[in-house]
This record gives C-alpha cells, structure tokens and sequence, in this order.
C-alpha cells in the first residue's frame, strides 16, 4: 500500500565532503532520514561518511562493497532505490550532494503528489537567490506548474506510480546520468512533471566532480574531455 506521505531519501556521494556534509545535515536537521551512496570515495572519506552516520543516524551504503563498477554509479542507486520504495510503498526523494535543503523543502515536494504526476522538482538558485543551473530556463516563471522541459535529480521527487511505471532496470548501462532521460520517460508514459520555482533549494553545482566547472570557465576544453575520454554521458 502506497502512502503519498512516505518519502524515501537518497543522496550519492562521491569526495567533496565539506559540501556533502553540509548536504547530509541539512536533510537530517529538516527531521528526515536519508540513506547516503558512498560511490567509491576515497577511504579517507568513505570513514568521515561512516562517523556522521554514528553521529546523525544517517545510513550509508558503500557501493564498492556490491559492485567493482568504477565511479560514477547512478544506475546502481537508481536501481537499488526503486527496489526498496516499491517493497515500502514510499515515493523517492534524490537529492544530491551539492543541494543545500531548507527545513520546508521536502514537505513542500509532498503537496504536489497526485495521481499522473511522476517527477517534482525544487528549483535550484545560487548564493544570491538567482535561479541556476540546471533550471536557468525557468527564471521567467513566475507559478509552480506542469513543465515539459528537462528536469535534474538536483532535489527531486519521483512519484511511487511513476516508479511502479518505468523499471530502471532498463536505464542504459552506458550512461553516467540519467535525469534527463528519466523525466522525459515520465512524460511518454502520460505522467506530468512539476517545477516548484517556490521551493528554492542552494546549489553549488558540480562539488563532487570540479573537472565539470570547465562547462562554465572553458566549454571547449569541458566537450573536449566529454568526447576523448568518454565522460559525462547523458
């Protein structure tokens, strides 16, 4: 039995620490739970997510202990946690380890679950409150509503029906993302994806992986990289 007030929270960790615990505590200090991905952080830091845990209650999953698949492992997560929330009946919150949660941010995710709705989506803002990556296209909204263009895992929810709907089993093993894939997949099975531009979440995009910054400082060198060595497949 699905309970639309049942949430299951995840966020996939890799390094950048100082960030990823400001993350962690944010989510716990909101009165949530959250199971925390180690995707193969250094062991340094795989120990400092170990010590958090014991101290905020937190439960963390060291991916390297179930597969030798190198870094990144979305499709794993994806996978695992859809498992979990269709054995509990909960709906799925991603929010990853860059995001900076406020205490009235998962709640207000919670008002929009509705049947036919798969995805619901925080908008992300910098520091100064400007709406930033990845939702720039949203800075004129000025209403929450349905939206058809892409959506990030930056702070999302993806509906219990929706994961009943779409078996993630099927995700391409090939890809290191699939957030975008995943929203449009909610639309082509009927679902609507929902974009609260009133429920603005911090975003430092890219801690745990700062090679990416070069989208932003040198875009030719950024494709460069994508396209030789295979990164950042979507």
């Amino acid at each position: 039995m699905v309970n639309d007030q049942i949430v299951h929270i995840i966020m996939p960790v890799k390094d950048s620490l100082p960030t990823a615990e400001e993350a962690i505590r944010a989510i716990v200090s909101s009165g949530y739970t959250l199971t925390v991905y180690d995707d193969n952080s250094t062991a340094e830091n795989a120990a400092k997510l170990d010590i958090l845990a014991a101290e905020t209650g937190i439960r963390v999953i060291h991916i390297s202990e179930h597969t030798d698949h190198p870094s990144p492992n979305y499709r794993w997560v994806l996978i695992d946690a859809q498992r979990e929330c269709l054995k509990n009946g909960e709906n799925l919150i991603i929010v990853e380890s860059d995001v900076i949660v406020s205490k009235s941010t998962i709640s207000t995710l919670k008002k929009n679950i509705r049947s036919r709705i798969g995805l619901i989506a925080a908008v992300t803002t910098s520091e100064n409150g400007t709406i930033n990556f990845p939702y720039e296209y949203a800075r004129g909204i000025r209403e929450d509503g349905v939206c058809r263009k892409r959506f990030s895992f930056c702070c999302t929810l993806l509906t219990n029906e929706f994961l009943q709907a779409y078996d993630f089993n099927l995700l391409d093993p090939n890809k290191n993302w699939y957030d975008v894939h995943i929203s449009h997949m909610a639309q082509k099975l009927g679902f609507d994806n929902i974009l609260q531009v009133s429920n603005p979440v911090l975003h430092k995009p890219h801690s745990s992986r700062p090679w990416k910054q070069l989208k932003y400082t040198n875009p030719l060198l950024y494709y460069w990289r994508k396209l030789t060595k295979g990164l950042d497949k979507i």
